[in-house]
């Protein structure tokens, strides 16, 4: 681990990443950007049937359309993680966007199998390495005492974005054909990356580079014992929220359809129900968080998604679906605010970005299992993961790493 600079170098680091003005920007930029993310894979989810019966693929084609995406995206952290470290945060998280809106507008000009798969799969490259740079960005911008909070609000930006995607999709797909809704993906892009152009990079990082410590190796993040653990027990920790979310939304639909027989419109909206419910819970999250640890704030969150799965399995009318979704909804999803600032604060800053890519890199196998597997897993995953991952999560307040790195 890097030596503490001076006093004075820390003082003005802290002074500089809280200067409202910048705050505020990198703030938005990141809701943005989560949006643009959540928006474009869920149109995806709901376009699949008709992109398929258009370009006539098989199920196992339509599939592949999603499972190269997120490969795509796997592999988008993994190069962004590494360029963020050397040549900034900014600056890449512009690439990405140019790189996601460029190939997003080319799938709507799709004419086979062969060429959406490859547009789908190079977008999934933008999307993914925009995804954990947002994050490090608000993280680097606030102080500790709110990090949480904030990271909450990035989290709720995916979430805007999927209600969009789900209450939008309905109503323009017949309209404008899955081809309008490709290029209608474009313009969240376009306002992010206006947005993006008038975020600096961070004075964290500035000062580092400065000082030349821009490179980072990975085994930094396995330098000890405890940096070990938690860097397994964080990976573990997403994994488990990503199967859950994935799991719940991916077979949530098709639950309510068949098995309770409602229209597509009904299941859309008591889905979107289940989604604001996420979007309560990722909030909540935040002002717990910071108020009364991570520790306990995690441990109650997946406490309460093992026991809201279970029990709205055994629900069987109309409203208690409702309002049981909603409420299952907060537990289930609410943890993802709390990631930015959890590895904000296990890391040191050039740490950061690629402890952040290198744990969602794990943890996208989780998205991948959801799709197999489905609730009852989920709740299991959830059960185990718990077990697995408390010990390493901050049990108190939250310290400011910068002075510590």
């Amino acid at each position: 681990m890097n030596a503490a600079p001076p006093a004075s170098a820390s003082a003005t680091e802290t002074r500089s990443a809280v200067e409202p003005g910048y705050a505020g920007r990198a703030l938005l930029a990141s809701v943005l950007g989560y949006a643009m993310d959540g928006f474009d894979l869920l149109i995806l989810g709901f376009m699949l049937p008709v992109i398929a019966a258009d370009l006539h693929l098989s199920s196992s084609q339509a599939g592949a359309l999603v499972t190269w995406t997120l490969i795509g995206a796997v592999a988008g952290g993994v190069l962004f993680g590494v360029l963020s470290d050397y040549f900034g945060r900014v600056r890449m998280l512009t690439w990405t966007i140019l790189i996601f809106a460029v190939f997003t507008g080319l799938c709507a000009l799709a004419q086979g199998y062969t060429d959406l798969l490859i547009y789908r799969t190079i977008a999934g490259i933008g999307l993914g390495g925009e995804f954990g740079i947002g994050m490090t960005l608000v993280a680097e911008a606030w102080p500790a005492s709110q990090r949480a909070r904030v990271s909450s609000y990035v989290g709720l930006g995916w979430q805007l974005g999927v209600l969009a995607a789900a209450l939008l999709t309905p109503l323009l797909l017949p309209v404008i054909g899955w081809r309008g809704m490709f290029a209608l993906g474009l313009l969240p892009a376009v306002v992010s990356f206006f947005v993006r152009r008038r975020v600096e990079e961070p004075a964290i990082f500035n000062q580092r580079v400065a000082r030349g410590m821009r490179k980072l190796p990975l085994k930094l993040l396995f330098v000890d014992g405890r940096t070990t653990r938690a860097s397994l027990g964080v990976t573990i920790l997403c994994s488990v929220q990503n199967f859950g979310y994935y799991g719940l939304m991916i077979w949530l639909p098709s639950y309510l359809s068949k098995t309770f027989g409602y229209s597509l419109t009904k299941s859309g909206l008591w889905t979107a129900a289940t989604i604001l419910g996420m979007a309560a819970g990722i909030w909540l999250f935040g002002i717990a968080a910071d108020r009364f640890g991570r520790k306990p704030t995690f441990l109650f969150y997946q406490a309460g998604a093992v026991v809201m799965v279970f029990v709205y399995a055994q629900l069987t009318t109309p409203m208690a679906l409702l309002i049981g979704g909603a409420a299952m909804g907060v537990f289930v999803n609410g943890m993802i605010g709390g990631y930015g600032a959890l590895i904000s604060e296990l890391y040191p800053t050039d740490a950061r970005h690629r402890a952040k890519r290198a744990v969602q890199r794990g943890s996208r196998g989780g998205r991948l299992w959801a799709g197999r597997r489905g609730r009852a897993g989920g709740a299991l995953l959830v059960r185990r993961g718990a077990r697995a991952t408390g010990v390493d999560l901050p049990a108190g307040h939250p310290r400011d790493p910068v002075s510590d790195s």
